[in-house]
């Protein structure tokens, strides 16, 4: 009997996430009952026991809501009855730590999963984020004037985690959970419109498919793809570069050759030296590293620019240094130097 082309397309997906794979390696899959992670589940059961892999199902309990504990365990034993050779639950405790909920939960939730990964020697952890998803995470990007690492969307592979259905509409895993008789599992949160995603979900990409015809999510998602090769390329020369000039001492930067670097290389030099010196990448923003720029670019004596966690970018001597702030620091240079 034929497979339902839905079904056909999340299988597929997954067989190419999984194609590097050697038997007896370990695949965890996140789950969280919802119609995207059941049907990369499902898959991932069947085709990864077809090339001999041992596939493990995770469900993450963030206890923000009523219920979520027997939601937990109703996974679990979902997780079970579909063929995982293993299952595993946690509850995590949310500490917002200045970020919104959405993302403290998904900081508390890659920080189980990665030592769930750990502890099963896991070769890699897959993730059920659709092509819908890779959509929104652009168009959210776009709208906030994230620049183009934000518009190079969701990352298909990254620290051992996967995302295989990044080319798979929404719609066919939601068809492929119906079509094979899986319960689903909605998330109240996915109704409220006083997330941002949620009303971009349920009204902005709508609109747009209806004004400007079908199709607006795909394009997105390709939009994605090839942003990220240009990103990818950029983030390489620039590491590349921090490496070269970087003092191995102190971290600090000369501004001559920095000022010869092209701006995209030069920028993401000074984003990376923030980030060593010990900047949280949540907190950094293109004004900090605009400002760091200003020190090489357009510097008239400023004594230095004030970045997240503490830190403070100076120029001094003729070098750029980023350094925790425990003071008011050594003065500027003397103008021309």
């Amino acid at each position: 009997m034929a497979l339902h082309p839905s079904v056909a397309a999340v299988r597929r997906a997954v067989r190419r996430a999984l194609a590097d794979l050697e038997a007896p390696a370990t695949v965890l899959v996140a789950c969280s009952g919802g119609p995207d992670s059941v049907a990369l589940l499902d898959a991932t059961v069947v085709e990864g026991h077809r090339a001999g892999l041992r596939v493990a199902g995770a469900t993450v309990d963030h206890g923000l809501q009523d219920g979520s504990a027997e939601l937990a365990a109703r996974v679990v034993a979902q997780m079970a009855e579909m063929g995982a050779d293993e299952t595993l639950s946690a509850r995590v405790r949310v500490e917002a730590g200045g970020l919104g909920p959405e993302a403290a939960a998904r900081r508390a939730r890659y920080a189980v999963l990665g030592e769930m990964a750990t502890h099963l020697g896991a070769a890699a952890v897959l993730l059920g984020h659709t092509r819908d998803d890779q959509a929104e995470t652009v168009l959210l990007g776009l709208t906030r004037g994230s620049g183009g690492r934000s518009l190079a969307g969701m990352r298909r592979a990254f620290d051992g985690y996967r995302r295989p259905l990044l080319d798979v509409p929404r719609l066919d895993t939601e068809t492929a959970c119906q079509v094979q008789g899986r319960e689903v599992w909605s998330d109240p949160h996915n109704e409220d419109h006083g997330y941002t995603r949620v009303r971009v979900r349920r009204v902005v990409l709508p609109v747009l498919e209806d004004q400007l015809g079908p199709g607006v999510a795909a394009t997105l998602a390709r939009t994605a793809d090839q942003l990220r090769v240009d990103m990818d390329l950029l983030d390489d020369l620039a590491e590349a570069a921090h490496q070269r000039l970087a003092d191995p001492a102190d971290g600090s930067l000369p501004v001559p050759d920095l000022a010869a670097e092209p701006d995209a290389v030069r920028r993401r030099v000074l984003r990376l030296a923030a980030l060593t010196a010990g900047a949280p990448a949540s907190e950094l923003f293109h004004e900090h590293v605009l400002g760091l720029d200003a020190l090489v670019t357009d510097w008239h004596g400023q004594r230095w620019v004030d970045l997240p966690g503490h830190c403070r970018g100076t120029r001094v001597q003729g070098r750029i240094r980023v350094t925790r702030s425990t003071g008011p620091g050594a003065g500027p240079d003397t103008p021309g130097n």
